[in-house]
């Protein structure tokens, strides 16, 4: 079982076209994900070939998902058209929004993950490299060929580290990885991917991959505590980071002792994460953890 993204899943790229998403797109259909339009009203009637596919072009989500049943978009537009982009899609009514894109306005993020929301669209992102259920779909720049399917889930906020533990644990393989982004405010938390990892009967443990800054590793913690009952490892990014200093994604501002790798290792270990202190480290926990379930005689 995959949480958001199956191979049944119909994905749309808004921004195709351009050189991201042409780029992505040919790697994405590579990986076996089923990409049935692109979005550009400039380009409307066209089709794009991709090595033995011809993807059509369609002039809104709208259009795109009255012709083939889409059910995800993939946005890798521009920031400054980013905002329209997903509204679109919301109003269209698409399941799941997949906003790649960097350096949007903060403003523009809650405006549209408040209105997807009310809308009943998951937005993952943005800043984000988006997910991937192994052997089945992807949807973003997660290199597919990194890792195989297999029993742990994954959620992280840096894309970086998604791409290293996916690679680390490469013989165990993965359900579904999610990355959700490093920004101050994000569509999709760690919760909701705990709440669904949780809940799906193939993902054995969980990876949760956080970093300095805010109180979403903290928040976590607490659900973890309080609601899941697989086992979780966890890795903070930012343990060397230097106090006082503005570093890596927009979301990672340090406060106090607030929003620090300390803090969050610590609230993390209080509900019974067990957390590395490197990416290897984290690796070698799942592995142990995974051996520690396996029946005697295994």
């Amino acid at each position: 079982m995959a949480i958001c993204l199956t191979k049944e899943s119909k994905v749309l790229v808004q921004g195709m076209t351009g050189g991201e998403g042409m780029k992505h797109t040919r790697r994405m259909l590579a990986a076996g994900t089923d990409i049935v339009g692109g979005v550009n009203p400039r380009k409307a009637g066209r089709t794009v070939d991709f090595d033995d596919r011809a993807v059509p072009v369609y002039g809104t989500v709208a259009e795109g998902m009255a012709a083939t049943g889409a059910d995800v978009t993939v946005v890798f537009v521009p920031p400054a058209f980013a905002k329209s982009a997903v509204l679109e899609a919301a109003d269209a009514g698409i399941g799941l929004a997949v906003v790649i894109t960097e350096g949007i306005p903060v403003h523009d993020t809650v405006a549209f993950t408040s209105y997807a929301r009310a809308k009943g669209t998951r937005v993952i992102g943005p800043n984000c490299p988006g997910l991937i259920t192994p052997g089945q779909s992807d949807a973003g720049i997660i290199p597919a060929d990194i890792t195989k399917p297999g029993p742990l889930g994954l959620v992280s906020k840096s894309g970086t580290l998604t791409y290293q533990l996916m690679y680390e644990l490469r013989d165990i393989g993965f359900s579904t990885c999610v990355g959700i982004g490093g920004d101050p405010v994000v569509g999709t938390s760690h919760i909701d991917c705990l709440a669904a990892f949780q809940g799906d009967p193939d993902t054995e443990l969980v990876v949760l991959i956080g970093e300095i800054g805010g109180d979403a590793e903290e928040r976590a913690a607490a659900y973890v505590r309080d609601h899941v009952t697989k086992p979780v490892v966890g890795y903070i990014a930012g343990f060397t980071a230097p106090e006082g200093r503005t570093m890596g994604h927009a979301g990672a501002i340090v406060s106090g002792s607030a929003g620090t790798a300390r803090a969050k290792r610590e609230a993390l270990e209080a509900a019974g994460v067990r957390v590395g202190s490197t990416p290897t480290e984290t690796a070698r926990l799942v592995l142990e953890l995974l051996d520690a379930r396996q029946p005697e005689g295994s």
